[in-house]
């Protein structure tokens, strides 16, 4: 009895020796790579005087006190792993050093992780070709490499790993591997291998890896048709062959996925049109197909797809009108069906797609009045973008009820009346661009309150004022800071150039050009610091150019010209460093043109005298 106590005891502290040993190893190890790194200011954890490297930052340790994880995202580790001995750590299930800083050449003595099961060096700058030994890791189920500077043949080793579930080695640099020895991943339910240098028909293993549910092979060089074989993968729920050069049509077999959830098959060269049969993917919940040949009409077929929340088919040769069974799909919140042929109007069914969030149909061949309906179920309207068609009428009131927008284009189109001012009520809205219409009237002065508008187009329509006369300019709007763009050229704008304008700080862009706007040049506008291209040609200003103007002194473009300005340029314009651009023709200045501007504006580039008694012309004046 004594005997087997003694044995006992004799073992027992064998162990302890053995696992001190490895744990001393292993933290010795990591202390060594730590130190070899140029930034690790989050390791100070990793320490002599914090002896139980269990307690350090991002590891892990099983009960016998060995490392068993190392999980280090986004720690800002700055250098190789050259100085990290892998075989230092027997019992390593997880390596995880995603987001971070490192680089160099991929380690081939990774081998030695016998029982690693997880490897994420994503989100790095990893060179070089990858090292067959990565296929030695029998055991590995997780294999994260996207995302770095991989070149080079994918080594044929690599499809050793038949455990191997998760495997994404997408936005690299890699190349086809040898398929002639490249194995299917019996177990792999996600590959990825988008953005990288693939060649060549659609890889052949794949149609073998028969558990596959996600796959995404888009953005590389893959030619040739879809197979039919791919229906092998009968458990596929997502399929991205976007940016490739496949070819033919969008194969009818597609429809027998009954799983699928996501098919995108964007910016290719497939013709022949939309399968009807489309809408037997019911379970279908993304369908990009744009940037293609595909011409013919919208499937009706559609109404189908009763969980339909994304549909993506812009540039597309489409040529039908927009069917009205697309008012079925409820659950759709993003149509984008911009640069087609599509004509017709737009149907009445589509205000009962209550989620859209954004919505194009821009650069069609669509027409009739745009429906007050549509906003009146569209409350989480954030994109409505119908440009470049043929609508006409009036731009409803009720736009004013779809309170979450934030883009609005209608520029290009044929609509008429005056601008709701119920679009006030916009209180998200960045972008508002109305340009190319008939609109008339003045600008509503609740647009001029919309605080958070960035840009505002309003060029080329038959507006008279830039804010109604039974408001007084001067107390009743305070201007908002935010907005960096305004372009109101090409109107029948009259009167002064209203004072809320000084309070636009922010602003980067103003076009008033070519209106019958009066009066002197403002003199509050040396508040606008920050403007680049200002532009009054081509109205009736006059008086002289006050001297303010040189505190605007991140001009780079000023035209001034065709008004009835008078004096002389301004001494302090020799401030405005940066002009590229002047264009003081058609004025009736007096007085030389001071040879300081030619020595002062070392990068201009253009400056336009026309119109200008020939004596007081420069010679570095264009005509």
């Amino acid at each position: 009895m004594k005997t087997l106590s003694s044995s006992f005891f004799l073992l027992f502290s064998l162990a302890v020796t053995y696992f001190q040993t490895i744990a001393q190893s292993e933290a010795e190890a990591l202390l060594k790579w730590k130190n070899s790194l140029i930034q690790a200011d989050s390791l100070n954890s990793w320490s002599l005087t914090n002896s139980n490297p269990c307690n350090w930052l991002g590891i892990i340790c099983n009960d016998a006190g060995s490392i068993v994880e190392l999980n280090l995202p986004n720690a800002n580790l700055n250098g190789t792993l050259h100085q990290f001995n892998f075989s230092s750590f027997p019992n390593l299930t997880a390596l995880n050093l995603n987001s971070n800083l490192l680089y160099g050449s991929f380690p081939s003595n990774i081998s030695a992780l016998s029982k690693l099961t997880s490897l994420d060096l994503s989100t790095n700058s990893f060179h070089q070709s990858l090292p067959p030994e990565l296929g030695d890791l029998s055991e590995m189920l997780d294999l994260r490499l996207y995302n770095n500077n991989l070149v080079g043949k994918i080594p044929y080793q690599i499809s050793n790993l038949r455990k191997v579930q998760h495997f994404d080695l997408s936005a690299n640099y890699l190349e086809n591997p040898d398929y002639d020895r490249f194995a299917p991943f019996p177990s792999v339910t996600y590959l990825s291998l988008f953005l990288n240098n693939l060649t060549l028909g659609f890889p052949a293993f794949v149609l073998n890896c028969t558990k596959l549910r996600f796959l995404d092979l888009s953005m590389n060089t893959l030619t040739g048709s879809i197979p039919e074989s791919l229906t092998n993968l009968v458990n596929l729920e997502y399929l991205n062959l976007t940016s490739n050069s496949f070819q033919g049509s969008i194969p009818v077999f597609l429809t027998k996925f009954l799983k699928l959830r996501d098919l995108r098959l964007s910016t290719n060269q497939f013709t022949g049109g939309i399968p009807r049969e489309i809408g037997s993917i019911s379970s279908l919940r993304i369908l990009e197909l744009g940037n293609n040949s595909l011409g013919g009409p919208i499937p009706s077929s559609l109404r189908q797809l009763k969980n339909l929340e994304r549909i993506d088919i812009k540039v597309a040769k489409l040529n039908s009108t927009i069917p009205s069974e697309l008012g079925v799909c409820t659950n759709l919140n993003y149509v984008e069906l911009s640069l087609n042929h599509l004509t017709g109007g737009l149907p009445s069914s589509l205000s009962n797609l209550t989620k859209i969030t954004d919505f194009g149909i821009s650069s069609n061949l669509l027409s009739g009045e745009i429906s007050g309906d549509l906003f009146r179920n569209w409350h989480r309207l954030v994109s409505f973008q119908v440009q470049d068609n043929f609508f006409n009428g009036t731009i409803p009131s009720d736009i004013g009820l779809a309170t979450e927008l934030k883009y609005l284009y209608l520029y290009n189109n044929f609509l008429s009346g005056s601008i709701p001012a119920e679009i006030g009520n916009l209180i998200n809205l960045l972008e508002l661009d109305l340009t190319s219409n008939y609109l008339s009237g003045s600008i509503p002065i609740e647009i001029w309150k919309l605080n958070n508008l960035i840009a505002l187009f309003l060029a080329a329509n038959e507006l008279t004022s830039m804010v109604s006369s039974a408001w007084d300019n001067q107390n009743n709007i305070t201007g908002f800071p935010s907005i960096r763009y305004l372009f109101v050229s090409h109107n029948n704008l009259h009167g002064n150039i209203p004072s809320f304008i000084c309070n636009m700080v922010d602003i980067e862009y103003l076009d008033l050009s070519r209106n019958h706007l009066s009066g002197y040049f403002p003199q509050c506008w040396r508040d606008l610091k920050v403007l680049k291209v200002l532009n009054l040609a081509n109205n009736s200003l006059y008086g002289e150019i006050p001297s303010t103007v040189g505190y605007m002194t991140s001009l780079e473009s000023l035209h001034l010209n065709d008004n009835n300005f008078t004096g002389e340029i301004p001494l302090s314009m020799r401030n405005c460093k940066k002009l590229v651009i002047l264009d003081l023709g058609n004025n009736k200045f007096h007085g030389n043109i001071p040879a300081w501007l030619d020595k002062t504006f070392s990068a201009l580039k253009v400056l336009l005298c026309h119109g200008t008694e020939p004596g007081l012309i420069p010679g570095w004046c264009l005509m």
